[in-house]
């Protein structure tokens, strides 16, 4: 049996107000070209199918036109809602979706579903484990904490005798008190998320997990993150992106190779002076986070974007910045906007707000409020 196994896709995605659904569209057609060339049987996307519980029209007809790719090459879809999924949006259809070989989690009601795929060597189940918070289970089950309650939930949802199983997963798991490698696109969202132990998983041929954006095994080598297939934020520009190809053979070892994945668009960090990045010839399209040694640069993010248009933000760093201190809020009940603006510009740009300047915010109105603790 040979699968892909992929996760937080979070189609509909904005960074910095940027849509990334083109992108989105580049390497989900990457990835049906991989499936083609490789003669998978089945694609496995574990959970955070969607960037939010309430998707655009442009994120639903990309997913759609995915599926309905896959469908078209004979290849099966097997899909588990994550944290940012509405389950009850992703279910909606699925018993119709399951006659074109498209499996979807149904809304949790104590039991998981289990898909039955065959090969050669006979049959192998992929149990469907959404992504679950502990009242959900606390409902159906007497727990303690979210580990047991996870555990609970396998334990009566027991995987057949002597057949192969793969557990599809979207959970915080960690491997022995030691946590996932994790970025800040993802922390936010795990963070407040009890941890779930690995060991819970060991007896599964293999689990494909989704939750955390960098490809990773996790205590074992057939429990492993897909991760992300595109980058989601600058904290993740040095990871290596990549689809997961898994074959099990007849025994249920599970053979593992990373095939990696170029984007569209790559996202980048750059620290130079303007000077520098003006004299380049080349106009580079990725997504940069600049950093600009200069004390001050007018129009900053207009002059950049002529060499690097899909720049994302900018900040300053010299030797400004490192000696300047801005008030905190909370040394005074009040405090003069006026004063503390002309400051923080000052902070921000290396050099004092210009008199010019000062009379435009005047003469609009900026400095007629005060701000309160």
């Amino acid at each position: 049996m040979k699968f892909i196994h992929l996760a937080d896709l979070h189609i509909g995605k904005r960074i910095s107000e940027i849509s990334m659904i083109d992108d989105q569209k580049y390497i989900l057609g990457k990835i049906v070209e991989i499936a083609e060339q490789r003669k998978i049987q089945a694609i496995l996307i574990s959970g955070d199918v969607y960037d939010r519980p309430t998707p655009t029209q442009e994120a639903v007809e990309l997913l759609d036109r995915f599926i309905t790719k896959l469908h078209q090459l004979d290849i099966k879809c097997i899909i588990i809602s994550g944290n940012h999924d509405s389950p009850e949006r992703l279910a909606f259809g699925r018993k119709i979706l399951e006659k074109s070989g498209i499996y979807v989690s149904p809304i949790f009601d104590k039991k998981l579903k289990t898909v039955t795929l065959k090969d050669e060597y006979g049959d192998v189940d992929f149990i469907l484990l959404p992504f679950l918070r502990f009242a959900q289970i606390k409902r159906y089950f007497n727990v303690e904490n979210n580990n047991h309650a996870i555990k609970t939930v396998l334990d009566n949802n027991p995987k057949r005798y002597k057949i192969r199983t793969v557990l599809l997963a979207h959970q915080f798991v960690t491997a022995f008190g030691k946590s996932p490698k994790q970025c800040d696109s993802e922390t936010l969202s795990v963070g407040t998320v009890d941890a779930v132990d690995v060991d819970i998983f060991k007896d599964y041929n293999y689990v494909a997990l989704g939750h955390i954006h960098g490809p990773q095994k996790i205590g074992y080598d057939n429990i492993r993150y897909a991760g992300s297939p595109l980058k989601f934020s600058f904290s993740e520009v040095n990871h290596k992106k990549s689809v997961t190809l898994v074959e099990l053979d007849k025994y249920g070892k599970a053979h593992i190779e990373l095939i990696p994945l170029k984007p569209k668009h790559d996202m980048k960090m750059l620290k130079a002076s303007i000077n520098d990045i003006l004299a380049q010839k080349k106009v580079d399209y990725d997504y940069m986070h600049i950093t600009l040694t200069d004390d001050a640069v007018m129009d900053a993010m207009q002059k950049v974007k002529t060499v690097y248009p899909n720049t994302m933000s900018i900040e300053f760093e010299n030797s400004q910045t490192n000696v300047l201190n801005i008030p905190m809020l909370e040394t005074s009940k009040s405090f003069d906007i006026k004063s503390f603006f002309e400051q923080f510009y000052d902070f921000q740009n290396g050099q004092p707000i210009s008199e010019e300047m000062k009379k435009l915010l005047q003469e609009n109105n900026m400095y007629e409020e005060k701000i309160y603790r």
